[in-house]
């Protein structure tokens, strides 16, 4: 894993920690750890497990809290607690288990988040319901308040992460948790869900619940509803953008999916991305393996996003970016879009040869 680098540095967070990634070792992404790998173990994984009883992983070190071989390998739980959760052989395992209270804490917030409940103990947690009652987690209180993960993702989704961002005119969930009653009671008492902005059809998940439980108003792109999806109060038009609130603005990004829209948060400067743009262990990725509409199409609308102005990337999947300045992220985007545009040109070549 990289180091400290130069300037050129973009960070990518997790809880309080910060890493610091060159956007040089960004751009040449690691076989064993690139997007494509990671979500292509998925169907993989959820396959090969589907038989049979769930085991401890031998991969697990010794100790109370273990990963199960359901795996899906989503990243979450190497995400929320790194210095608990690592990846070795296509799935998530334990490297150290936790030595302190705050550890203990964080390793099960990452037992509830996990969409297939993979992450287990030996002996039942008599602590659980105390950790329940910690979710929605604030990301970051000094650079993103009003930000909450709030953890319980869904298998339904690949296990993509569900956001709470409080608002003065009204609250709105982006992307749905896997449904829970003790989730529904800590949001409502935090004023609620008056949006539900689903950033594109993969990840709307127990969306009818939760409008269902809160009365909310759902928003989905026309282009990305499904039968699951018809009866979404809000269906998008056209190419927008379009006004949530006076400060907050919902951008048409098609390329994952012809109605994959990115929320940006004027204020704070973040941009929620869906699966327009992710952050894995390794550096950026667009899940190329499985775009639904056209990889071309999604490098031009991330060139597009270029000149907006945010700072934060906060993504359906993996880890949050922040740029220190424009200039990084313009930086940083443009390697991501020619790595991909290169990556398409030998593709082609290759088809024309064969």
């Amino acid at each position: 894993m990289a180091s400290a680098s130069s300037s050129s540095a973009i960070s990518y967070h997790f809880r309080s920690k910060e890493l610091i990634f060159s956007t040089k070792a960004s751009s040449s992404v690691s076989a064993a750890f690139n997007g494509r790998r990671v979500f292509g173990s998925i169907k993989a994984s959820a396959q090969k497990t589907s038989l049979g009883n769930p085991r401890r992983r031998n991969q697990n070190v010794e100790g109370d809290i273990f990963v199960d071989n359901t795996c899906i390998d989503c990243d979450t739980c190497r995400w929320m607690v790194p210095e608990v959760f690592i990846r070795v052989d296509d799935m998530s395992a334990v490297i150290k288990q936790p030595t302190s209270k705050e550890e203990r804490l964080n390793a099960l917030q990452a037992l509830l988040s996990c969409p297939t409940g993979s992450i287990r103990t030996e002996t039942p947690p008599t602590d659980i319901g105390e950790v329940q009652e910690t979710f929605p987690l604030a990301l970051d209180n000094d650079a993103l308040p009003g930000i909450f993960h709030c953890g319980f993702h869904s298998k339904k989704s690949f296990g993509a992460t569900p956001y709470l961002i409080l608002h003065r005119e009204g609250n709105i969930l982006v992307d749905s948790p896997r449904y829970t009653e003790k989730l529904a009671k800590k949001i409502e008492m935090m004023g609620g869900v008056r949006y539900m902005f689903l950033t594109h059809r993969d990840d709307v998940a127990d969306h009818k619940k939760w409008a269902e439980r809160f009365k909310c108003t759902r928003i989905l792109h026309s282009e990305d509803v499904e039968p699951s999806t018809i009866d979404v109060e809000l269906k998008l038009e056209g190419s927008g953008p379009w006004s949530l609130y006076e400060d907050v603005e919902l951008i048409h990004t098609p390329g994952h999916t012809e109605g994959s829209v990115c929320l940006f948060h004027k204020p704070l400067k973040a941009l929620f991305t869906g699966d327009h743009v992710t952050m894995f262990e390794s550096g950026m990725s667009i899940i190329d393996m499985y775009n639904h509409c056209s990889v071309p199409l999604q490098l031009e609308n991330i060139e597009k996003l270029i000149n907006l102005d945010f700072n934060w990337i906060i993504p359906g999947h993996g880890r949050r970016v922040h740029f220190k300045d424009g200039e990084e992220k313009a930086k940083t985007l443009e390697a991501l879009v020619k790595k991909h545009r290169e990556k398409q040109l030998v593709s082609s070549s290759k088809s024309g040869k064969a």
